[in-house]
């Protein structure tokens, strides 16, 4: 697994970030980093530290924490404040870092700095996390033009949902990406159910070898 980590960026909101990363945690039991918490009246890094029972030294504070459940640049207006996207460095860890974005890439951050400008200033390789729904084709294929446009480090996708194996494999034919794995929906998210889903590349083989392969 490359050793620096990993960004978990999302086609939307709620399409599953947090419970990937959550996920990634129980397998590698690396260390877990959203930026921007946009929403404190759930808290992804509390719900991510519960899924997983991983001690409190895997989680990092936000930079921001918003109150708003809204778009970063709208609930920090809300506050009456500008966030500063030169405030955002990468924790310093021993472990590998997971980085869980807000919303989709385009969100807006601030007047000129946009998610997909955050990811690629902390140049970490991008893990895409997309819903397995109907609709999910467009979006994701979207996605993944705005990270292929800016010439960013793309893994691959993992798709959330009910398994549905044509939205599968159009995002794997149209996209030409590497679905690293399925997580299916859950009723009840535990760790153990976690640690129970394989990805379908390995986390050994999550190296840069395969990123380069993944982008070529």
């Amino acid at each position: 697994m490359l050793k620096q980590g990993f960004f978990i960026a999302g086609t939307g909101t709620d399409v599953g970030k947090t419970v990937v990363s959550a996920w990634m945690l129980t397998h590698l039991g690396a260390d877990y980093w959203k930026p921007v918490q946009s929403g404190m009246n759930q808290i992804d890094r509390a719900t991510v530290r519960e899924i997983t029972g991983l001690t409190p030294d895997h989680f990092h504070p936000s930079t921001y924490e918003l109150v708003d459940p809204l778009v970063p640049i709208e609930s920090a207006r809300r506050m009456g404040i500008t966030l500063d996207h030169n405030r955002f460095m990468l924790p310093v860890t021993p472990r590998p870092l997971l980085v869980e974005g807000a919303g989709g890439l385009l969100v807006p951050i601030n007047e000129e700095f946009l998610m997909i400008d955050l990811i690629a200033k902390l140049g970490l390789p991008i893990v895409l996390v997309c819903s397995s729904k109907i609709g999910t084709i467009n979006h994701t294929l979207l996605s993944l033009e705005a990270i292929r446009s800016r010439k960013l480090p793309l893994l691959g996708v993992v798709m959330n949902g009910p398994l549905l194996s044509y939205n599968k494999e159009a995002v794997e034919s149209f996209g030409q990406v590497k679905i690293l794995a399925e997580i299916p929906q859950m009723d009840q998210i535990t760790a153990d159910k976690l640690r129970s889903i394989r990805p379908h590349l390995p986390f050994s083989r999550w190296t840069r070898e395969e990123l380069l392969h993944a982008v070529a």
